[in-house]
């Protein structure tokens, strides 16, 4: 093996042990004080790596063998795994993929939020396969149906995805089915040419499913034929809409929308409430896990029926509407605004009149409410991955709520973000993990947060 006292050459052979995961699920290996990203690693393992790439701080290497394999090493069932981007866990155990998961919330708070919180406990999920009740296939410009490579726009063929459902599975190789029966073009947006970009299905808890075809059109070929092979494929599909998006770029969906056949949208049933989901709203993609984490939201809210609730990024009124149930009153804020709609006819189709929706911005939104003087005695948020902007976080300080409960799907912004609200005197007082997205790096998480006394 190579002397590690010299920096570390691409291409040269070294052997380290493997001390944990990084935020993008890749195993970390300290050798002569270098740290290397070794892909499909596990913790505790003696490998032999490969040095594929030297960067500034930190290189990249590949396992060349394994010369004490971790029991927690699992053999991956799906044979696109290391090719598709859609999973990065496979080749642990799950209560392997759980501890890291945990540990990376853990490690964003302490090194991040500059607290010494404990994570309580991460809550697994019963069933990990199959969860997705939202699936977006990418169409590769040869027609290839799949998932992207991981950090690239190479389309990965997949007839049978893991995560997904497999009726979303059976709808996209229908339109594919479609494509090369009636020579219907795929897009190329190196060119900006062809048709078809992308296939979207939403599926709900019955079983009931709705797809929507993302097209660089206003029109397709064949669409009749389009919609009896999709319902011949999933014969509890409700409807097929087209989505046009002309526009170049990675943003899935444009703004148009037209019905092919049957309706254009999915009814569904979380925490004893019914939804209705039009295609661009936000929903929970795992609805199992999407009740233990709501349920731990309540929990962290601390409800005793007397209180005004703000839920800020709301989406179709999902957490609101479950608020709302113990609360005295509730506010939803979302900027979509089909959402807003949505959640608003969730409110009235489930007779829960202690709610409103505003459509708008989340900073814009917690000003004026901060300015009309409102003063909820709890706020909840669950924002984008890219997290609280610092003005959302003055607003919601102002209006001096006692709790804050933070969801996340960003342990790194959620540990910057509780830093900021500590400037305002908010402590954190709990925090738990949930894992939504078994099998990938991704993880939701709650923190409560907790006006200090002194204010």
């Amino acid at each position: 093996m190579e002397n590690l006292r010299q920096p570390l050459q691409k291409g040269n052979i070294y052997t380290g042990t493997v001390e944990g995961y990084s935020s993008e699920g890749l195993g970390i290996v300290r050798l002569d004080g270098a740290v290397v990203f070794v892909s499909q690693a596990v913790r505790g393992e003696t490998v032999d790596l490969r040095i594929t790439k030297v960067m500034k701080s930190s290189c990249a290497g590949e396992i060349v063998k394994i010369r004490t394999p971790s029991p927690e090493r699992a053999a991956p069932e799906c044979p696109h795994f290391g090719k598709c981007g859609g999973c990065d866990f496979q080749h642990l155990s799950y209560p392997e993929e759980l501890r890291a998961k945990r540990q990376r919330v853990q490690d964003a708070l302490k090194r991040l939020g500059g607290t010494d919180l404990q994570v309580e406990e991460i809550l697994g999920a019963k069933d990990p396969a199959h969860y997705r009740n939202k699936s977006q296939y990418p169409v590769g410009a040869d027609g290839s149906i799949g998932f992207y490579r991981s950090h690239s726009h190479q389309v990965v063929p997949i007839d049978r995805c893991l995560i997904q459902s497999e009726v979303s599975d059976r709808t996209a190789r229908a339109v594919g089915d479609w494509m090369r029966r009636y020579k219907i073009s795929p897009y190329d947006e190196t060119c900006g040419k062809g048709l078809i970009r992308h296939i979207y299905v939403r599926v709900n808890a019955a079983g009931e499913s709705l797809c929507c075809v993302v097209a660089n059109g206003k029109q397709l070929p064949r669409e009749p034929e389009l919609a009896a092979l999709i319902q011949s494929a999933a014969p509890r599909t409700v409807g097929v809409v087209l989505n046009t998006n002309t526009r170049p770029g990675n943003v899935i969906l444009g703004d148009k929308y037209r019905t092919i056949w049957g309706r254009d949208f999915l009814m569904d049933t979380l925490c004893g409430l019914e939804f209705k989901l039009s295609v661009p709203s936000f929903y929970q993609v795992n609805r199992a896990q999407a009740e233990v984490l709501y349920s731990k939201v309540l929990e962290f809210a601390g409800l005793t029926g007397r209180e005004t609730v703000l839920d800020l990024y709301c989406g179709t009124g999902t957490i609101t509407l479950c608020l709302a149930k113990e609360a005295k009153r509730a506010i939803g804020a979302e900027i979509v605004p089909p959402a807003v709609a949505d959640a608003r006819e969730n409110a009235a189709r489930n007779g829960i009149e202690n709610v409103d929706f505003f459509c708008g911005d989340a900073a814009a939104v917690a000003a004026r409410l901060e300015a009309e003087g409102l003063k909820p005695d709890v706020i909840t948020v669950d924002p984008p991955r890219k997290g609280l902007s610092p003005e959302v976080i003055a607003s919601i300080a102002g209006m001096g709520p006692e709790r804050v409960v933070y969801v996340s799907c960003d342990p790194a912004t959620l540990g910057r973000d509780v830093k900021l609200f500590a400037g305002f005197g908010y402590r954190a007082d709990r925090a738990c993990a949930v894992d939504m997205f078994p099998a990938t790096r991704h993880v939701e998480s709650v923190v409560l947060l907790t006006r200090s006394t002194t204010l």
